[in-house]
């Protein structure tokens, strides 16, 4: 079971981790990411581009099901203006064992952030900018390129 969300709706772990404990897995690896505050960022506001993000998403929930032999993925995204703290992306994995779900997870987390069309602006005092990709999430995702 694959299940890709992308929504303006709070990101609900306890429904999403029962929808992928019910896969008859060995093991769920799980991340779950935050809005930082960095140096004062008061809300960070994702755009993304619908239906594309989306079949992005589901490609690379796919590799990653065949890769590791999983049982289930799900990745839910956030859209729209968050605050710091906030659920932004949840990332779970279903496997039998758990190097093949904390691999896949890992994968999963590290091909998001690069290969899916979103956008992200950061309002610090009042003033917007939009953030630059970096270098260190390419690197991540390219690790796992055979």
């Amino acid at each position: 079971m694959i299940r890709i969300l992308v929504s303006a709706d709070p990101i609900d772990l306890a429904d999403e981790m029962a929808r992928i404990e019910g896969q008859d897995a060995g093991a769920v690896a799980s991340f779950c990411g935050l809005v930082r505050a960095d140096d004062g960022v008061d809300i960070l506001e994702l755009e993304h581009y619908p239906g594309a993000t989306e079949a992005a998403l589901d490609r690379i929930a796919h590799e990653a099901a065949e890769r590791w032999s999983l049982q289930a993925a799900t990745i839910v995204h956030r859209v729209g203006p968050m605050r710091p703290g906030e659920r932004i992306v949840l990332v779970l994995a279903a496997a039998p064992h758990r190097r093949d779900a904390l691999d896949a997870c890992a994968y999963l987390i590290d091909r998001l952030k690069t290969d899916a069309p979103f956008w992200k602006r950061e309002t610090r005092g009042g003033e917007a900018r939009w953030v630059e990709a970096r270098e260190s999430d390419t690197a991540a995702a390219e690790r796992w390129i055979p």
